[in-house]
């Protein structure tokens, strides 16, 4: 009970000094706020509405596909909710169709462009169109929130495996920290990018197989914070205490000695983050990432390259990514100010 009460007390002093750190919990605001907007990204920018309602009965085409004799056209092919024709059947007699704010998808083209593509910004298109008449704005929304989970997902593994790699190697010592270190010297020498190069080559590319390759190397870096912290804590007189009285390697590791480390790996997760996501932009910036037409940062980017006159692909792109980068970069600047043990 009073090991419980000494943590949340522990917690909500840290709390308070990672709010003094006012660029970084703004920052931590920010940052939460767009990433639960890019979550629900289908109800911001789709080309098909979120809700219709017709002849007293309520469809979700955003969910489902309805075809469209569903609203009294002639096909039985997926309506296009884009038709005057369709869109005339449902929004007539009482029936009433609700759009998100952006109608666009990060796969639809608009047919309606009077300019060549990449168009220019206007009204219907915001942030102007891509190289194939996609819409930049919607792509921007659903290539953040694909790199957000993205850099989540690959800090999560790396972290997960960087800490019992760790933990292994500076609990055990010896033998073990021996050949887990030369494991790791000739891991880390291998060439990341040849291999994504021949795996890309071998394999259908895909946010799996990418999620899978960069996942095998983004462990290392923390593994040797986590074993520094147990090698200096696993000869302290509670560790030695504890063995004596019998509890279990797997006890004192991951329940006495894994909390007191905590601190490096903590500080380090928004900076991981950041490396994931540009990472996951440089490979679809080099064509070696998510195949098309997968929203992408770096797959616009790229497009900004190639069309030097079209400034909005660019200019979009390099907002969206430098904005998030330097949101976590406040963030784990701010984590890192709050778990220093020299500033209490």
């Amino acid at each position: 009970m009073m090991g419980s009460h000494r943590q949340s007390s522990m917690f909500r002093r840290r709390w308070a000094k990672f709010k003094a750190n006012k660029r970084g919990y703004y920052s931590l605001i920010i940052f939460s706020i767009l990433f639960i907007i890019s979550l629900g990204a289908e109800f911001v920018s789709n080309d098909r509405p979120f809700l219709i309602i017709y002849e007293d009965q309520f469809y979700s085409p955003f969910l489902k596909s309805y075809p469209e004799t569903t609203f009294g056209g002639d096909f039985d092919t997926e309506a296009d909710y884009r038709d005057p024709y369709i869109l005339k059947k449902i929004t007539s007699n009482g029936n009433r169709a609700f759009f998100p704010l952006n109608p666009y998808s990060y796969a639809s083209i608009n047919p309606n462009l009077d300019v060549p593509v990449p168009s220019v910004p206007n009204r219907e298109n915001l942030l102007g169109t891509d190289d194939r008449g996609r819409d930049v704005l919607a792509r921007l929304i659903y290539g953040f929130r694909l790199s957000i989970l993205f850099g989540l997902s690959l800090t999560v593994i790396g972290t997960l495996v960087g800490i019992l790699a760790g933990a292994i190697q500076g609990y055990f010592g010896g033998r073990t920290d021996l050949f887990f270190q030369r494991f790791i010297e000739i891991w880390g020498s291998m060439p990341e990018l040849y291999l994504l190069i021949i795996f890309s080559s071998i394999f259908k590319p895909s946010l799996l197989l990418l999620l899978v390759l960069l996942s095998m190397f983004g462990w290392m870096g923390l593994s040797d914070y986590v074993r520094a912290e147990f090698l200096k804590s696993r000869n302290l007189d509670y560790v030695t205490a504890a063995k004596a009285m019998g509890v279990g390697d797997a006890t004192i590791m991951f329940r006495h000695l894994l909390p007191n480390g905590m601190t490096p790996v903590i500080t380090f997760l928004p900076f991981r983050m950041s490396g994931a996501i540009l990472a996951l932009t440089s490979l679809d910036f080099l064509g070696l990432g998510v195949p098309p037409p997968t929203p992408s940062l770096g797959e616009l980017l790229a497009q900004g390259k190639s069309n030097i006159d079209a400034w909005w692909l660019s200019l979009s792109t390099f907002t969206v990514l430098v904005g998030t980068l330097i949101l976590l970069i406040f963030i784990g600047e701010a984590l890192r100010e709050t778990f220093d043990p020299r500033k209490v």
